[in-house]
This record gives structure tokens, sequence and C-alpha cells, in this order.
């Protein structure tokens, strides 16, 4: 992957790890919950939930390049459209409202990982954004498990650092996301939306 490509993807994975999702909100919970230091456990089981969907979804990428040469230029256009749709969505969400939580039970660390990896992996519309996002960086002339291991790795120290932090700020951020989430939501939703529009027409 070049460095120019690479600092693109980046950019827009720190992009969507701030975007509020299941996970985000679960790290964001139990963080209030139980610390910082065990929510890790959350964080790592989201965490490899992602990577698995994004390798499930770099795999039928493959097996499609395969079938047909110009599948890339089809997947790059209709995963535009695809994230322009989801950012007039995000755009048009209401903001975020948690109860408010007090100190629970702690829970067994494998239970908290396998909240986290459920949370990410059960969650369909994830694999619908990784196969329209992923298509927009990869190049088929390359060594797609090459690729795959700079992407996921990347994601995978984006997100869990995302998570973390709002895990360890989970009581200041929490009101600050109940009070500003619509502002919030429609900035992250704009930037898909010109992500959607700019990536598919890029070299």
């Amino acid at each position: 992957m070049a460095l120019h490509t690479w600092l693109i993807y980046l950019v827009a994975v720190i992009g969507l790890s701030l975007t509020p999702g299941p996970n985000g909100l679960l790290a964001l919970t139990h963080g209030a919950l139980y610390g910082h230091r065990r929510t890790l456990w959350t964080v790592a089981g989201g965490v490899s939930g992602f990577v698995a969907l994004i390798a499930l979804s770099m795999f039928g990428i493959s097996a499609l390049l395969k079938a047909s040469a110009s599948a890339l230029i089809v997947l790059k256009l209709a995963g535009g459209a695809y994230l322009i749709w989801l950012g007039i969505q995000l755009w048009r969400s209401p903001p975020i409202h948690m109860t408010t939580v007090t100190t629970a039970p702690l829970k067994p660390g494998p239970q908290l990982f396998r909240q986290g990896l459920l949370s990410a992996i059960s969650n369909p519309k994830v694999i619908l954004f990784y196969g329209a996002f992923l298509p927009q960086f990869l190049d088929p002339k390359a060594d797609l498990l090459l690729q795959f291991v700079v992407m996921a790795l990347t994601f995978a120290i984006v997100e869990g650092f995302v998570e973390y932090l709002l895990a360890r700020l989970a009581h200041r951020v929490r009101p600050w996301l109940e009070r500003s989430g619509r502002g919030f939501n429609r900035c992250c939703g704009g930037l898909f939306a010109l992500m959607g529009a700019a990536l598919p027409i890029t070299r």
C-alpha cells in the first residue's frame, strides 16, 4: 500500500472510529460501570470482531476480483453510494441517550470480551460498511494479504485506542455526547457523504 493511500485510509479510520456506534457506546458504558482497566477486555473483544469482519470482507472482495477484472470499479461506485447513504442516515439520527449508570458488580474478563466481540460481529451494517469502505483503498495488483495486514492492524490500533479513551473518560464524555450529539452526528454524517462522493473518483 502506497504511503499516501495509507495516510488517507488512516484519516478515514480515525473518523470512522470517532463516529458513535454500538461498540463505542459499550466501551463507554463498561468504562463507567467497571473502570477503564477492566474495560480493556471489552475493547479487545470488539477489535477482534472487527478484524474478523475485515478479513471476511477482503476474502469476498478478493474472490470477486479474481472472477472479474472490472469488479473493483463496480465495488467502488456501489461503495461510494452506500457511504453517502450512511452519511445521510447519520446526519438525520438523533443524539445518543444513555441512562445514568452506577457502579456494578464486576463481571469476569472473558464475559466482557465476549460482549465486545458479539457487539461487533452481530451488527449487519458493519459487514456492509467494510464491503463499501475497503475497496476504495485496495490495489488489485498488489499483495492482498499484505494489504489486509496493514489495513486490519491500522484499524485495530485506532479503534482500540478510541474505545479505551471512551472508557477512560466515560464520566466526562457521556454528558457531552448527550448534549452535543446531534451536531456531532451531522459533522460525521457530512464527512461520510463527502468521502463517499470523492473516493470512487480518486486514483
